[in-house]
């Protein structure tokens, strides 16, 4: 059989929300074969089971599909954007998108969530996420420690308001950078956070 390895794969983000096309499905479908073992995650990827030795050439094809290919498992999410229902240029798309593509795939301790919504309304659930971003007019605030799973549910916390535009990458960038550094093995984000706490988390990108 060969050994197997497997592909996050996504559309671009775009308004609407998570959009695959029929063409991007039949590509999907013809270059994994009718044996491979797709997954749809909760986080808006396909897990796509693919084998070993044909990876990078998958992953080219996939991409000139015009799809986003991601390593599965311990690493930052695609980007998990809202519908930008308001429009484009008032939910900040092309902010999502430069967003994405500086955080999609990095390895992380584990698999770490990033949400977007264009508004308040939060339709995305940024707040259910690792770290969320929410677009309030002109600024932007993040909330980090969401945990959607369990019996023991918790709702991100505020960490910074008013934040521009400018600084949005390299402030989710540096607190994904300090989450590597000091989580202790394993350590899911929301435990993280609750460790070293949002005074500290604040204390540090200050």
């Amino acid at each position: 059989m060969g050994e197997k390895t497997k592909l996050a794969v996504s559309p671009a983000i775009q308004v609407g929300g998570s959009l695959f096309t029929p063409n991007q499905l039949a590509k999907i479908g013809t270059i994994t074969g009718s044996d491979a073992k797709i997954e749809m995650t909760s986080f808006k990827q396909l897990y796509v089971e693919v084998p070993l030795d044909k990876r990078e050439a998958i992953q080219e094809e996939l991409e000139r599909a015009g799809l986003e290919v991601h390593p599965a498992g311990f690493a930052t999410k695609s980007l998990i954007a809202c519908n930008f229902c308001k429009g484009a240029e008032e939910a900040g798309l092309e902010t999502a998108r430069i967003l994405h593509r500086a955080i999609a795939g990095i390895a992380t301790p584990t698999p770490l969530k990033i949400g977007y919504a264009g508004c308040a309304l939060g339709t995305s659930e940024p707040l259910l996420k690792d770290i969320g971003i929410v677009k309030m007019r002109d600024t932007f605030d993040i909330y980090v420690g969401g945990e959607p799973k369990g019996i023991k549910v918790a709702m991100g916390r505020l960490l910074i308001s008013g934040i521009t535009e400018e600084r949005l990458v390299p402030v989710v960038s540096t607190l994904i950078d300090f989450y590597k550094q000091q989580a202790k093995g394993k350590e899911k984000f929301s435990k993280f956070v609750d460790r070293i706490t949002i005074e500290q988390l604040k204390q540090f990108l200050a």
